[in-house]
Formats: structure tokens, C-alpha cells, sequence
């Protein structure tokens, strides 16, 4: 263990961001407000949370013990649980009564005398990011692994490996197909093949295994991908693995702007990739992405949040301040090339749409973004802001003293897939300065009048990442 790691110096494991080690249950939440009475469902997010104080290293948002928020609303009413995904590594740690695994950055791995043959010397599972349903699977999502399978009361199941068909796991940003019902997803290794492909039926049956993405010859970083009818669509910025460098203390993430920005377009019939390429940028999170027109050479239109450069890890050469927005992208699958375009320049992150438009046009996108009245940390957001594609107007809702997370929208019940203003987004929030935590519900036809209830929790809910409204009745 490096003697310099000090966790108290960890600014992503302090004030908002600080990770909560009770699990708690509580039955009837304060709610100021009316809860609608058309939410009935779940509302479930997940986060990095480590379970014990972290040695080595610690790098938000990649490491961490995933821990699930839930709030199931009913009738008006509404109760909340967390629960930690409690994964073979978390298990042993619980029963050694601290952290035995490192972050990525320090490589600090137990022995077999710490925590038996099978666990020694591997990499522990932190499935920390994401959380999705899909064929009766509620599934909680590591960047690049095996995810975990929850039941509805957020109780860990074991490990999901799709009946053996995807050993290797899968991405912590699948895509649904809400036409087809089809989940697909991607997965990048640190040995070849270095990317691969692959799609789960409506059924929850692998109908294509793990197919090499044809051009990828070596270890690279993709958080999140993109769907349309006929593509999925990858963006493969320059963040390169780099196991020598941290063998030896260096950073394990390596960005080269040299080299360029790729978007592989993937046939979902398995046709060969389309390539397009451009000047080095960074993202994130996609928003959404859909097919211009009919035939195999028409555009691809694709928004996602783009940053100049590398978010996380180590030391950059680039020493200029890192900037970012909403950014649109036209591709030309012939040609080969790409024209971005600026939709909004304000600090935002956290895309979401109604995921009933994923792989079609959509006109709203919701973002969660800062005032910039507040010094908020990286990954920290005081506002939500909603982006009209329509108008090419933004709506803001500024929540004051409050930290926001990811806004997920909860349609009507029964409304049309094209209705994006009958419903309400959820998110959580915790004020800086007294670390309460609330659930908020926004209505989708006026969110700059901010929520028409907020649900108290009792605890507080650290700033996490992405979670999904699973409603009642599908």
C-alpha cells in the first residue's frame, strides 16, 4: 500500500460524495407535496459506495462496492431501502472487517491466505455504475464485467454470465431496443480481442454471442454506446490501458489526442463496421442516436456529452482546463466522416431521454448541470436542464443549496411513445449543507418549475450515478 494514499484527502469520499456503510429500511417517507398518483413503480439508482475505508487508491467514478437506492412509490406514498451488491470480494471483505482489495490505480490484490484460491490475485467485481430490467432481470452493471442479478427488493442473486453465453461480462450502458425488445450490449478487454459486440433477446437469450469489433487492436476505454434501428454506435475516444505504467505507479488510463476520435457504426445484421474519425474528444455518456433516413448510407445522428479531453485518471500532458457540452454529431457512413455540432455549451452530464425513443428521434433531453454559482466538485451538479431539440431552447430548474443527480423520466401510464411531456423525471438530491437527501418528481410539461413533491429520506444518499424507473405495470 502506498504510504502517500491518504482516503481523507479523496475529495470523491467527502461531503455529498461521502459513501454510507448502514443499510436501512424505511417504511412511510415525508413527503412535501403530492406524489402523483399515476407513479407506481420503482425507482432504483446505483453508485460507487465503498463498504470499508479504501487502500492504495481511490478513483471516482471507477472504483467503489456498488450500493443500490430504491424508492417504490404507491397510492401516494412511498417507502425507501439500499442495499449493497454483495459480491464474492465485498463478502470477504465483510468478514475480514476491512478493505482487502485496492483501487485499480494501486493493483493491491489479497493473497490466498487472506481470502481463499479462488479469490486470490484477481480483480474484485464492482458492479457500481448502472442498474437495468430487461426479460425479468434486474441487473446491476460493472464497467466492463459480469453484472450482478437483484431481486425487486434489491437483494443480491449472484452473479449473471447469461447461462455462460457472455463470460466476459458486458457494459455498464446496454442499450434496450423498444421496438424489438432486444438488449444490446459491448464489452472491451484487456487482451484480445479487445472489443466485442453482442445481443440479448426479448427473452433474456444471448441470440449473438461476443463478436469482434474488426479494428481494435488494442486495450481501450468505452463507458457507453449509442442504438439506433440499424447501427450500434461506439465511440472509441483515445484512452488507451496502459498495464506497464501502472506496474510501476504510473496511471492505468493513457490519453493520446494524437490519435484521434473514432465512431465504429456496427450493423446489428452483422455486416462489417463503418468507421468515421475526427479531432480527439472525450465522452462519457451518449444520449441517443437514431438513423437520418432510409438505406445503408444514410446519416447517423448521434448527441452525446463531449469533453476536450480525459476525465479521470492520472496526470494529463494537456494542460488546458477541461471543457464540455451537449454536442450533436452528423456521420457519414459512406464518407467515412463526421460533422459535430454545439448544442448547448453549458457544464452538464448525465444525459437521459424518455428510453422509449432510444434508437428513434427524440425532442427532449434532460442533463443534470451547474449554475456556476456554486464550487462544486468534478461530477457534482446543481440544476437540472432540460435541452428542446425542437426549439433549440433549454429549460433550467436551479436547486439551490441542492446536489442533483441523473434525471430519469417515468412516463405516464399508457401514454404514446412520442408523448415526452406526459410523465415526470426522478432523480435524488442531498443538500450541502445539512447532507439531507431527497427524492424529487418533476412534471415533464413544466420542469422549470422545479418538483411537485419531494419524498424525505432519513439517511443520506450519496451522489452516485445511473439508475431506472421500473413502473408496476409494463
Amino acid at each position: 500500500m502506498s504510504p502517500r494514499f491518504d482516503p481523507a484527502r479523496v475529495p470523491h469520499l467527502l461531503g455529498s460524495f461521502a459513501p454510507v456503510s448502514e443499510e436501512v429500511d424505511v417504511a412511510d417517507l415525508e413527503v412535501t407535496g403530492e406524489l402523483p398518483d399515476t407513479l407506481d413503480g420503482l425507482y432504483v439508482r446505483n453508485g460507487p459506495n465503498p463498504r470499508f475505508t479504501p487502500i492504495g487508491s481511490y478513483l471516482y467514478p471507477i472504483d467503489g462496492d456498488g450500493m443500490l437506492h430504491g424508492v417504490w412509490i404507491s397510492g401516494g406514498r412511498a417507502r425507501y431501502r439500499n442495499r449493497f451488491v454483495r459480491t464474492p470480494a465485498l463478502l470477504a471483505e465483510e468478514r475480514a472487517g476491512r478493505a482487502l482489495w485496492g483501487g485499480l490505480e494501486s493493483m493491491i490484490m489479497p493473497d490466498a491466505d487472506q481470502v481463499g484460491p479462488e479469490l486470490a490475485g484477481t480483480f474484485r467485481d464492482m458492479p457500481d455504475i448502472n442498474v437495468v430490467r430487461h426479460a425479468g432481470r434486474l441487473l446491476a452493471l460493472a464497467e466492463s464485467a459480469c453484472p450482478f442479478r437483484v431481486d425487486t427488493e434489491l437483494a443480491t442473486l449472484g452473479r449473471e454470465g447469461f447461462g455462460g453465453a457472455l463470460p466476459a461480462g458486458i457494459t455498464a450502458h446496454p442499450k434496450i431496443d423498444p421496438v424489438t425488445g432486444e438488449m444490446v450490449v459491448f464489452c472491451y478487454g484487456l487482451e484480445p480481442p479487445y472489443l466485442t459486440w453482442s445481443v440479448i433477446d426479448r427473452h433474456g437469450a444471448v441470440s449473438r454471442g461476443p463478436t469482434a469489433v474488426d479494428g481494435v487492436d488494442e486495450p481501450m476505454m468505452i463507458h457507453d454506446m449509442a442504438l439506433t434501428g440499424r447501427y450500434a454506435v461506439l465511440v472509441l475516444a483515445p484512452a488507451f490501458f496502459d498495464l506497464a505504467a501502472a506496474m510501476t505507479g504510473g496511471s492505468f488510463l493513457a490519453w493520446r489526442p494524437e490519435r484521434g476520435t473514432r465512431v465504429a457504426l456496427i450493423p446489428r445484421d452483422g455486416g462489417p463496421v463503418r468507421w468515421a474519425a475526427d479531432e480527439a474528444f472525450w465522452t462519457w455518456h451518449t444520449v441517443n442516436a437514431y438513423d437520418d433516413g432510409p438505406g445503408a448510407d444514410a446519416p447517423v445522428v448521434l448527441d452525446y456529452v463531449q469533453w476536450s479531453r480525459l476525465t479521470v485518471g492520472g496526470p494529463q500532458e494537456d494542460t488546458e482546463p477541461v471543457s464540455g457540452g451537449l454536442v450533436r454529431a452528423r456521420i457519414d457512413p459512406a464518407a467515412g466522416r463526421m460533422a459535430r455540432t454545439p448544442l448547448d455549451d453549458a457544464r452538464v452530464e448525465f444525459p437521459r431521454v424518455d428510453d422509449r425513443r432510444i434508437g428513434r428521434r427524440h425532442r427532449y433531453t434532460a442533463l443534470a448541470t451547474d449554475t456556476g454559482r456554486r464550487d462544486l466538485l468534478p461530477g457534482e451538479y446543481d440544476a437540472v436542464r432540460w435541452y428542446d431539440n425542437e426549439t433549440g431552447t433549454s429549460r433550467v430548474w436551479p436547486a439551490g443549496d441542492l446536489s442533483v443527480g441523473e434525471p430519469v423520466f417515468a412516463p405516464e401510464p399508457g401514454s404514446a411513445p412520442g408523448s415526452e411531456e406526459g410523465g415526470h423525471w426522478l432523480t435524488f438530491a442531498t443538500d450541502r449543507t445539512d447532507g439531507s437527501s431527497w427524492f424529487l418528481v418533476i412534471p415533464a410539461e413544466d420542469p422549470a418549475s422545479g418538483p411537485v413533491a419531494r419524498a424525505r429520506i432519513p439517511v443520506r444518499v450519496p451522489l452516485g450515478l445511473h439508475g431506472c424507473w421500473l413502473p408496476t405495470e409494463e
